[in-house]
Formats: C-alpha cells, sequence, structure tokens
C-alpha cells in the first residue's frame, strides 16, 4: 500500500533533460517529507539506466541519492519501470532502498483499488514493432553483452538510439493509451483508478463505471504530477520546489467533478 497523499510523476528522462528540470526535480523531492505519504515513479525516471558490475550512470547519482533519503526517512517509494530505465537491479533495490518494479503493479494507493503500468507496448496496432525489439533488448543476452561495453560506449549508444521516444508526445495526443484505459476499468473487477505514463499528456478523466483515468504527463516539458488523495486525486504542476499549481481535480464521487 502506498501512503496517502501519494505523489506520482513520469516520464522525467533525467540526463536528457535540461539541468534546470533536474534541480526542480530534486527541489520537489527535498519538500517530500512532511508532505506526502508515499511516491511512486511510473517509469522513465531517467532517459537511460543501466547497471554495470560497479558502474552506475553518473547523471543519476544526485537523484538517486534523494531517493535514498526518502527512504531512510521512512517514506515508501516505487518505481515502475520504463521503457528507458528497465534495466535496473540492486543499485535502485539495495542500495537506495526503493521498490523498483518492471511490469504492471496493482495494490492500494491512498485508499484507491489501483493499477499502475508505465504504458510502452500497449497499443496493439502502432507498438506491435516496438514489443518485438523490446523481448530481444530484455533479454538477459542482451543485457550481458551491454556489460561487456565500456560504460561510455554503452551510454552513448543507447542515448543516440532513445531521440524520438524522449521529446515527443504521443503522435495519436495519448488517445491509443486512453481507449487501453478505458477498457481495463470497464471491467467488472477494474480497478478504481488507473494510471500510465509513457505519452506525456498530462491526463485526468472520469472513465467507465465512475473510475479514474490519470497521467502524470511528462516532467521534462511541463513538471506535471499527480497528488492522490484518499477522496480526491489532483493533476498539479510544480511552480517551485515546494509550490505547485491545481490544473485539475476529482473527487472520488462519481457525480461530482471538482474545478
Amino acid at each position: 500500500m502506498l501512503n496517502a497523499p501519494c505523489f506520482i510523476v513520469s516520464d522525467l528522462h533525467l540526463g536528457a533533460a535540461h539541468p534546470e528540470a533536474e534541480r526542480r526535480f530534486l527541489g520537489f523531492l527535498k519538500a517530500l517529507p512532511g508532505n506526502a505519504g508515499s511516491l511512486l515513479i511510473n517509469g522513465d525516471l531517467f532517459d537511460f539506466w543501466f547497471e554495470w558490475r560497479s558502474v552506475l550512470p553518473r547523471r543519476g547519482f544526485r537523484v538517486l541519492a534523494a531517493l535514498a533519503d526518502l527512504v531512510d526517512a521512512g517514506m515508501p517509494v516505487l518505481w515502475i519501470a520504463g521503457n528507458h530505465d528497465c534495466w535496473g537491479g540492486e543499485i535502485i533495490r539495495e542500495d537506495a532502498g526503493v521498490d523498483y518494479h518492471i511490469g504492471e503493479w496493482e495494490g492500494a494507493i491512498a485508499g484507491w483499488r489501483a493499477r499502475i503500468e508505465h504504458g510502452d507496448g500497449l497499443r496493439e496496432v502502432e507498438d506491435r514493432r516496438y514489443r518485438r525489439l523490446r523481448v530481444v533488448l530484455r533479454h538477459p543476452a542482451a543485457v550481458t553483452a551491454m556489460r561487456l561495453l565500456h560504460p561510455d560506449v554503452g551510454s552513448w549508444l543507447a542515448t543516440r538510439f532513445s531521440t524520438a521516444s524522449r521529446t515527443h508526445r504521443a503522435h495519436d495526443g495519448g488517445a491509443g493509451l486512453r481507449a487501453i484505459a478505458f477498457e481495463h476499468l470497464g471491467r467488472p473487477q477494474g480497478p478504481d483508478l488507473l494510471v500510465f505514463g509513457h505519452s506525456h499528456v498530462a491526463t485526468l478523466e472520469r472513465g467507465p463505471a465512475g473510475r479514474v483515468y490519470a497521467n502524470a504527463g511528462s516532467w521534462l516539458a511541463d513538471s506535471t504530477f499527480l497528488h492522490v488523495m484518499p477522496q480526491r486525486i489532483e493533476l498539479r504542476r510544480s511552480i517551485g520546489s515546494a509550490e505547485s499549481e491545481c490544473l485539475h481535480a476529482l473527487d472520488r464521487r462519481p457525480e461530482k467533478a471538482l474545478p
């Protein structure tokens, strides 16, 4: 269970983002103690993350250290792997203490029965080629081959081929993931809250049966995040380390939407 209030961020692509975006996010993390009960990172925290036996990507150490500080202070931190940071392991789990999870996650978030998934590879037609590539990239043999490369070479290769999915919102405006979300929400045993990332399209809307579909959008572009409480979910934009503005909100009752 992730305690209330739960803050959800996704698609920061740190390492490729402007240094100012990383500074804002570090300020955001430092402001969480006393204001948050838990933190959920829904994929692509880093534009590239890979763990060699004794080396980690240089651009990630300040943020990873800040996450470790949150964990040490007693805050649950859940990180759902995205398509850019799906090669995590011992450093994230054991050294930083973060609950790093590959694939979909189901559980309670601030009292909401929730399903969380980054969203890469879910569209049936558009993502067909990517799904085949994902099988290759995540195969143990590919991971072993990557570890044989010098970290500078491996990092260069990875960032060279990641530009398109890093810098663009989904060409369909998020419609593909929205349709998939609504299908899940409409099932008899569907979740009360379904959260995707990946599209870089911030979303908060009522779905079938009064359930909620949400996407935190992209910190890389807009510094948006979700703020989940037992009776209300807010889509917010960071305007400072500890300050934010509410863009949209929904309460738990299907018949009432809050401005």
